[in-house]
């Protein structure tokens, strides 16, 4: 079976189970966020935490809340970081240095996963156990909670409203994230994942000497990091590793895994507002955008454009040849379409094009479908900027299910949209000013490149990175850190105020001026808007890199 054959499978497979599983999962999860009764567990954890269940919360307070338990999160991670060498399961390893732990803390409160250090040569058992994997659920369920919020406010009217943070984190941690964790860990032990509690070692000859790899907990952590659509991983690797993802089955099982959630809250988004045909319109443009994504993604690498792909018939480099190409290339394409970040081959060795769909994934916002919440969230945004241009154009004051967009809505949503792309440019251009480009491996536009990428990963709390520059130094770890802070925080405080104005409003009937907003020229719209925003942004410091290189 050539390797193109097999990628089509892969898709199409692929394809056909999230379409299989939109609904009923989708029906489940709004289930789980709209239901008002509480297990005997979630009420002894709202009583340990002080927390009234049936006490609601405006967008401010919500949004407080956020920040509040994100804060905690990332002291307690940052001192469980500093003091590993104290702690049981250490292995032995030092304690976490000052800017390695601030990045790190971050990353994984932010859901970004970003690793400027090998897993299993840094992290301890209980670091990578009881800090990072329960990062990877909560900092995952806080996105989901603060896209519910959001459609509250759309579905919601005169009130203030957008339920409890506190409840909404717990429910989508017990009633999904655990759930599916545990039967996924299964699943992957089944195909080959190592899964063990032990701190013995696997010595192996490797050239220039040997290698020692310290057993760990992989196979719950690998579906941890794909569910919660989080990069990073136990072993530096990532996907790549044979201790993470064994065979080709497995690769297709970790994308079911980062797609299933994001996919499915468009169905939450239709219920919750009474419109199933809003939802499916949603999920359609976040399909239509995935599909042009991977397929460009598969055609730059499967073409091989380039002196050494053409001469070997392939651009295997960096590449594991349990995939080939096409497994590659999806899976990139997939991890950067979503907030996940996790990589099966080295984004830093694909053709120039083939490395700059990965980069214009994140740049989209990844919303298409994008991180668990977080896509549906950006989406949401997007349809709002969308429906204003629309608005200009027939010279009538926008709505959207229901709700005007006026001056204030259009500002917490141009705010949500601005944010990232200052935070990539800025951060690429003071990594110029300052010479600390120079630890990017490449020179001219590939080096660009590798800069680029990094703030864009970071700005996005994506997690993947062009392998070949050095980011574990005292200035970028703070100067990404710092990107990965605001560019998680800073729009959702946008979009919990969004979701505020809208709750306030009263519903405003549909009449023979509004725009239908579930119909294919929407889609048609929103897709548009979202690809021609990224360009006007971005299109020159793509010109410089990957576009550059490419010709």
């Amino acid at each position: 079976m050539s390797t193109t054959t097999a990628g089509i499978i892969l898709l199409v497979s692929l394809a056909v189970v999230l379409v299989a599983l939109h609904k009923p999962f989708g029906d489940y999860l709004y289930r789980v966020v709209s239901g008002t009764r509480h297990s005997r567990l979630e009420r002894g954890i709202y009583r340990l935490i002080g927390v009234d269940a049936k006490a609601e919360q405006s967008w401010g307070t919500y949004a407080r809340s956020v920040l509040a338990f994100s804060l905690v999160s990332l002291l307690f991670l940052y001192a469980f970081l500093r003091l590993q060498d104290k702690l049981w399961l250490s292995l032995g390893f030092d304690p976490v240095t000052d800017h390695i732990a601030w990045n790190t803390a971050v990353s994984f409160v932010t859901n970004t996963n970003w690793q400027a250090y090998s897993g299993e040569s840094t992290m301890g058992h209980l670091v990578q156990m009881a800090g990072l994997a329960v990062q990877n659920f909560v900092s995952a369920a806080v996105g989901v909670a603060v896209a519910v919020a959001l459609v509250r406010g759309f579905a919601r009217s005169r009130t203030d409203q957008l339920g409890n943070f506190w409840v909404d984190l717990v429910r989508i941690t017990l009633r999904v994230l655990l759930p599916i964790a545990v039967l996924g860990a299964i699943v992957l032990m089944i195909g080959g994942v190592v899964q063990n509690l032990s701190g013995g070692t696997d010595v192996t000859t490797v050239a220039g000497g040997t290698q020692t790899i310290t057993g760990g907990p992989v196979a719950s952590q690998e579906v941890i990091k794909e569910l919660g659509t989080n990069g990073g991983g136990f072993y530096n690797a990532n996907s790549a590793h044979p201790f993470e993802n064994p065979t080709t089955w497995t690769n297709w099982f970790e994308l079911l895994l980062i797609l299933v959630i994001p996919f499915s809250l468009p169905r939450v988004f239709g219920r919750m507002v009474g419109q199933n045909r809003q939802g499916y319109a949603i999920v359609a443009v976040m399909a239509i955008l995935a599909i042009v994504s991977v397929t460009l993604t598969n055609v730059f690498e499967l073409t091989g454009d380039g002196t050494v792909p053409q001469a070997v018939g392939a651009a295997m480099e960096g590449k594991e040849a349990r995939f080939g190409v096409s497994n590659s290339a999806t899976f990139a394409a997939v991890t950067t379409l979503t907030s996940t970040g996790a990589v099966n081959s080295f984004h830093d060795s694909f053709t120039p094009l083939g490395g700059m769909m990965p980069l214009v994934n994140m740049m989209l916002g990844e919303v298409a479908p994008g991180g668990v919440g977080a896509g549906l969230y950006g989406m949401l945004v997007l349809a709002v900027i969308t429906v204003f241009v629309a608005g200009l154009m027939v010279g009538r004051t926008p709505e959207y299910v229901g709700k005007k967009i006026g001056a204030r809505e259009i500002k917490f949503a141009s705010l949500y949209f601005l944010i990232t792309p200052m935070l990539v440019l800025i951060g690429t251009a003071a990594a110029f000013a300052t010479g600390n480009n120079s630890t990017a491996l490449n020179v001219g536009p590939h080096g660009l490149s590798e800069v680029l990428y990094a703030f864009t990963s970071a700005s996005n709390n994506n997690g993947s990175a062009f392998a070949g520059i050095t980011v574990n130094t005292p200035w970028w770890d703070t100067a990404l850190g710092l990107c990965m802070l605001l560019g998680r925080f800073l729009p959702i405080i946008f979009v919990l105020g969004l979701a505020g104005s809208l709750a306030r409003q009263k519903p405003v009937p549909a009449s023979e001026g509004t725009l239908p907003t579930h119909r294919p020229l929407f889609v048609g719209m929103l897709a548009g808007v979202t690809v021609i925003l990224v360009a006007l942004t971005f299109l020159p410091a793509l010109a410089l890199g990957p576009l550059a290189e490419g010709l």
